[in-house]
C-alpha cells in the first residue's frame, strides 16, 4: 500500500516534465533537420540572422549586409524559425 503514493507521484513527474521535455526536445531535432537556406533563424547566443549556406553540422548566417558567421547548427533555437519571404 505505501508504494501507490509513490507510483502516483513517479506518474506525475512524468506526465508533467519528463514527458514534455521529450517532445520539446523532438520538436528540435525536427526544426533543426529541416533547415533551407532563406530560413531566418535566431542562435542561443541572441543573434538574429538568415541561414546562407548549410554543411553538415555548421550553418553559414548572415547577420547583416556582408557579414557571414558560421555557427554550429545545434545553437539555433525552437522557436525562432522563419521564411524570408522578400529580402
Amino acid at each position: 500500500m505505501s508504494f501507490v503514493p509513490m507510483l502516483a507521484i513517479i506518474a506525475i513527474f512524468y506526465f508533467l516534465m519528463i514527458r514534455p521535455q521529450q517532445k520539446q526536445a523532438k520538436m528540435l531535432r525536427e526544426m533543426r533537420d529541416a533547415l533551407q537556406k532563406d530560413d531566418r533563424v535566431v542562435t542561443s547566443g541572441g543573434i538574429h540572422g538568415v541561414i546562407t549556406n548549410l554543411k553538415g553540422d555548421v550553418v553559414t548566417v548572415r547577420i547583416a549586409d556582408n557579414v557571414k558567421i558560421d555557427v554550429d547548427r545545434n545553437s539555433l533555437t525552437l522557436d525562432s524559425v522563419e521564411r524570408d519571404t522578400g529580402k
